[in-house]
């Protein structure tokens, strides 16, 4: 708390700064009255956020008790107008605020150290420093437990080994092939195929080796009928044991693999509960490693979220002035797979929009459960079952009524088979053909006749 010493030159608010130039100047204007220092950080984050939000806080209570209510004939000088009439309310204080005020509160900020003695300039930005970031992550309800970098890493590694463990086992299978290349149409399960080849070794042991742990009944018997007979040709103790090695490389990139899907799992549920209901944890972790971080894809429009992913097609339909695409990264979510082609679309522009609202309730909410995501699957999946059912509701001046559509009634009509299409040769009466064969008749006599005068 400071008090005014000369209240006259307060009055010229234009030039009320060069008050406040040296440190002696600003000494004559205001003087230290009382000095109060928070316990640790998180008190002085309270005592800020509550000034920020207009609140009186319990200390500031306390002290305007204590000080102020000796001097209470004079007016107190608060930055925030709404502050002050918090404090009016409940203390009976007067309180001003105007843009003297205004210019006094900058002026004592820009000598707050000659003002206030015994504080070292290098702790003093120190405190500043760490209250002003603790502020900041307080408006923006961040907080530094939800870090969304790892999930970022952690997905980017995750399609990384998927990539990997795709090369290692179709090499695996390759290389081995040569050797036994009945087993890999037999054993269809890569981690499987591995295991068994690191267990077993060459085709020639599957006769005396127990795979029963690894592989069921039916399907050992299949192998040991198959290797006895096997097409494939004879390899070395050191190919071999190369091949075991590579099988030993996948199984471990495997167990990792399955280790870091877990930990990308209970991250999501940890920082985007509401997201990872609504889509998944692997397609909301893609959709945030797009964006950038989870702050980032809540400034997104639904349509930016629904089209996430698609952005090359995008431009090339609008290049071409054709039709541009109905999704991007959100066709891999459960919901936009379970429905038919036809609706795809329009399940995935209502799951994209209500994904943008469970991303800001993430990103920007105080609440970590998951009901909010819960909700909103539920009433897409309410909407995905209607359009498989053609149960489409329209809504009309009077109010919801059911979309009028034909019964369909099938109606089969027992045809018969017409014999007349059988025969090529054209369909002539009886008295056409007398009539023919009598204009034939005559049309041959009167030739004779000519043919007789012609003679003579």
């Amino acid at each position: 708390f400071l008090q005014v010493l000369n209240e006259k030159k307060l009055q010229e608010v234009d030039s009320l700064w060069k008050e406040f130039e040296t440190p002696e100047k600003a000494n004559k204007i205001v003087k230290l009255k009382h000095f109060e220092k928070f316990q640790d950080t998180t008190e002085a984050l309270a005592a800020s956020t509550a000034l920020v939000e207009g609140k009186l806080s319990k200390n500031l209570k306390k002290i305007l008790k204590k000080i102020v209510a000796k001097d209470a004939h004079e007016q107190l000088a608060v930055a925030d107008a709404k502050l002050g009439g918090v404090i009016k309310e409940k203390l009976n204080l007067s309180c001003i605020h105007s843009p003297m005020v205004t210019e006094l509160m900058r002026g004592i900020r820009s000598q707050i150290e000659g003002l206030i003695t015994g504080l070292p300039s290098r702790e003093m930005a120190a405190m500043c420093l760490g209250l002003a970031h603790s502020l900041s992550r307080y408006k923006l309800k961040f907080s530094p437990d939800k870090v969304d970098t790892m999930i970022i890493q952690a997905i980017s590694l995750l399609d990384d080994l998927d990539k990997e463990l795709n090369n290692y086992i179709m090499r695996c299978r390759e290389w081995y092939g040569w050797h036994f290349p009945e087993l890999g149409k037999i054993v269809t399960d890569n981690l499987t195929y591995c295991k068994c080849v690191r267990k077993v070794g060459d085709r020639s042991n599957f006769a005396s080796c127990d795979v029963s742990d690894i592989l069921p009944e039916e399907i050992e018997e299949d192998v040991k009928a198959a290797a006895e007979i096997s097409m494939g040709t004879e390899v070395s103790e050191e190919d071999i044991n190369n091949i075991i090695h590579l099988c030993d490389q996948v199984i471990e990139i495997s167990e990792y693999r399955t280790q870091l899907y877990d930990y990308l799992k209970n991250r999501m549920m940890a920082i985007a509960p509401n997201l990872t209901v609504m889509v998944g944890e692997l397609v909301g972790a893609r959709l945030i490693a797009h964006a950038g971080s989870l702050l980032n894809l809540a400034k997104h429009p639904a349509s930016t979220v629904q089209l996430l992913g698609a952005e090359k097609a995008l431009f090339r339909a609008l290049k071409t002035k054709r039709d541009t695409p109905k999704f991007g990264l959100i066709y891999h979510a459960s919901l936009v797979g379970q429905s038919n082609t036809k609706n795809k679309g329009k399940i995935s522009r209502m799951l994209a929009a209500k994904t943008a609202l469970t991303i800001r309730y993430d990103a920007l909410g105080e609440d970590t459960s998951a009901e909010m995501g819960a909700e909103n699957r539920l009433k897409v999946e309410t909407r995905l079952r209607l359009l498989e059912e053609r149960g489409i509701r329209r809504i009309s001046g009077t109010g919801k009524a059911l979309a009028k559509s034909d019964k369909y009634q099938n109606k089969s009509e027992v045809k018969v088979f017409d014999p007349s299409g059988d025969s090529t040769l054209p369909v002539v009466s009886k008295k056409r053909k007398i009539q023919e064969v009598d204009a034939q008749d005559t049309e041959v006599a009167v030739k004779a006749k000519k043919f007789k005068a012609e003679i003579k």
